[in-house]
């Protein structure tokens, strides 16, 4: 049999390239759930982890809305707890970041900083990246009044004076659930009128415990230990001013992780994936589960439910095939 040049280098690259089944970009809840469900079919999954471990998840402090852990549990450690339960039914976990994808045939093509995969489904729970402000004092205090999600971190702000910086439906949404918990909470915006639709807006102009900065920016978040006070300016007076606070809360919009994928797969018009019911994306084989397919909820026990469902309907595929 005789091959061509270009024949014979495709068949050595070919050789180069980990064969696997189920391929998991993601190491969120959504990831290491479809892990779990593909490793007890005796699928062998392979989880590339990205570059946060254990997903948005991993950042929140402590999580009390996740059934089955009534004192909260730590992201950092649920994480864990996710991970080493899909290794025990023989998941792989492969610690680095996709490169590149190629999804014009089956088997799909994977490069990653930890290894290149040729695999016959993909699930993909790359998760959404909330937006970051990138002002001193943001990154350091993460995790230490700074959030990026009032329905996690709340209740830890019971009494507490908070800032809720933004502008859209989000924003006035967890100003509005903060309201709960938090003694004040003040609204940061650096336009004169809000984004949101006129019923929340309403809402928070009625609300006793709501205040409203408006044509504001934040500079600066301060804090040794934890957040304690926002330096503000007034983008049309120009005026500078330090307030203090207990916390602050980010809602300046998610970007879902779909860089990989644009091009290749349906995305919505919020730029998420588009997945149906089954978690089928619009290419046979591909799967997506989580954030990156879910601009609504963003809760670990959603995403968790949405790897599952990816899990078994990758399952079903394979077998069909």
């Amino acid at each position: 049999m005789n091959l061509s040049f270009s024949s014979m280098n495709a068949e050595l690259k070919n050789k180069n390239l980990q064969k696997v089944r189920v391929l998991i970009l993601g190491s969120g809840p959504a990831g290491w759930s479809a892990a779990l469900y593909t490793a007890r079919a005796e699928l062998n999954p392979v989880v590339i982890t990205g570059t946060t471990l254990g997903g948005q998840a991993a950042l929140t402090y402590t999580i009390e809305n996740y059934p089955g852990f009534p004192e909260g549990i730590g992201g950092m450690h649920l994480g864990e707890l996710f991970q080493n339960q899909a290794e025990k039914f023989g998941t792989k976990t492969v610690f680095g970041t996709a490169t590149s994808v190629d999804l014009s045939r089956r088997p799909f093509i994977v490069k990653t900083d930890g290894g290149d995969f040729e695999a016959e489904t993909l699930i993909i729970a790359t998760g959404a990246s909330p937006n970051k402000l990138g002002i001193p004092g943001e990154e350091l205090l993460t995790g230490k009044g700074v959030s990026y999600c009032a329905t996690c971190d709340g209740f830890f702000f019971k009494d507490k004076k908070v800032a809720v910086i933004g502008g859209g439906d989000s924003a006035l949404e967890e100003a509005l659930f903060l309201t709960r918990f938090a003694s004040s909470v003040t609204i940061i915006h650096r336009r004169d009128s809000f984004r949101a639709g006129a019923i929340l807006q309403n809402r928070v102009q009625q609300d006793p415990k709501i205040s409203l900065m408006m044509d504001t920016i934040p500079l600066i978040i301060q804090g040794k230990e934890k957040v304690e006070l926002l330096k503000v300016k007034n983008v049309k007076s120009g005026l500078e001013s330090e307030i203090p606070f207990d916390g602050a809360f980010i809602f300046i919009g998610h970007t879902p992780n779909v860089q990989l994928f644009e091009g290749q797969l349906d995305l919505d018009h919020h730029g998420y994936l588009k997945a149906d019911a089954r978690m089928q994306t619009s290419v046979p084989g591909v799967f997506a589960a989580g954030e990156v397919a879910d601009p609504f909820n963003r809760q670990v026990v959603t995403s968790a439910g949405m790897g599952a469902a990816a899990a078994i309907q990758a399952t079903r595929f394979l077998q069909d095939q």
